[in-house]
């Protein structure tokens, strides 16, 4: 087979072909016809599902909560907040803008501790606080 009869063939299959067997007399008669198979009301189930699925999962919320052990919070220092804070001040100039950041994140939480004394979350961010003053002023002793 070389191209040319190729093309022709190919060009072949642009015409239109008709169907075997006609199947437009079956649609017709299938529309013609009622069905009689079909329920004329459809039950609504739909909205009672719905119901029962979000009562099923709030049962089962409520199930995990009631098991669940109570959380206890880490207990830190309640010294951790000191009444002054003294503020750092390094020789090295490279570590001044650090030193003004860290001195004010540290007043600022202890502000915050003063109003609320049992947040632990405040605590554990002042002790993180203070351990990054600790390397920092580890830095400076290293640099001379």
């Amino acid at each position: 087979m070389n191209e040319f009869e190729w093309l022709k063939q190919t060009r072949a299959l642009r015409q239109p072909v008709a169907p075997r067997t006609d199947l437009w007399t079956g649609i017709a008669a299938r529309i013609e016809t009622p069905e009689t198979s079909k329920p004329a009301r459809r039950p609504r189930l739909l909205p009672w599902a719905m119901a029962a699925s979000v009562a099923a999962i709030s049962l089962l919320a409520g199930a995990l909560v009631w098991h669940q052990p109570p959380v206890s919070t880490p207990r830190v220092a309640t010294h951790a907040a000191p009444a002054a804070i003294t503020p750092w001040q390094p020789r090295d100039p490279r570590l001044v803008g650090a030193a003004i950041e860290i001195n004010s994140a540290r007043r600022a939480l202890v502000q915050a501790i003063r109003r609320a004394p049992r947040d632990a979350y405040l605590q554990r961010m002042l002790l993180n606080t203070n351990r990054q003053l600790q390397r920092l002023q580890q830095l400076q002793h290293r640099a001379g």
